[in-house]
């Protein structure tokens, strides 16, 4: 059943029409991190699992309590190049933490509730080797 979900998911974000936005210079992890989580911006600042799949372009943010589809653009390109050391197949998740803007689902192809376009990269972590969880997809 977990397999179809993300799977699911996949296919959905995939479609999701990519926001163009000007290209952003390179961000230090250090300098993000010194930024307080409590700015008054709107966004919000988050802690969980981070997949993407660039053959079908598509993007997952799991929480304990929620999974997210994300934003297609170039925060999460470079999101994925510095998750990219500590992943061992395409469908390691890496823990990060991030800051976001929180957007409402209105594609009805996508399944979430609500769509994460990240803003700021805070911190990339390593994966806990011990942890059997791990979702592989299947053709």
């Amino acid at each position: 059943m977990m397999k179809k979900l993300v799977w699911i998911l996949m296919i959905s974000i995939g479609l999701f029409a990519c926001k163009n936005e000007p290209k952003q210079e390179e961000i230090s992890l250090e300098e993000n991190r010194a930024k307080s989580y409590n700015q008054n911006d709107g966004f919000i600042t988050m802690k969980g699992e981070f997949i993407y799949d660039a053959d079908k372009k598509a993007a997952v943010f799991q929480t304990p309590n929620e999974i997210y589809g994300v934003v297609v653009d170039d925060n999460l390109h470079l999101l994925n190049e510095k998750v990219k050391p500590f992943k061992t197949d395409d469908y390691t998740s890496v823990p990060v933490t991030i800051r976001v803007k929180r957007i409402e689902n209105t594609n009805q192809d996508i399944l979430w509730d609500n769509i994460l376009e990240i803003k700021d990269i805070l911190k990339v972590e390593a994966p806990n080797p011990n942890k059997e969880d791990v979702i592989k997809l299947a053709n």
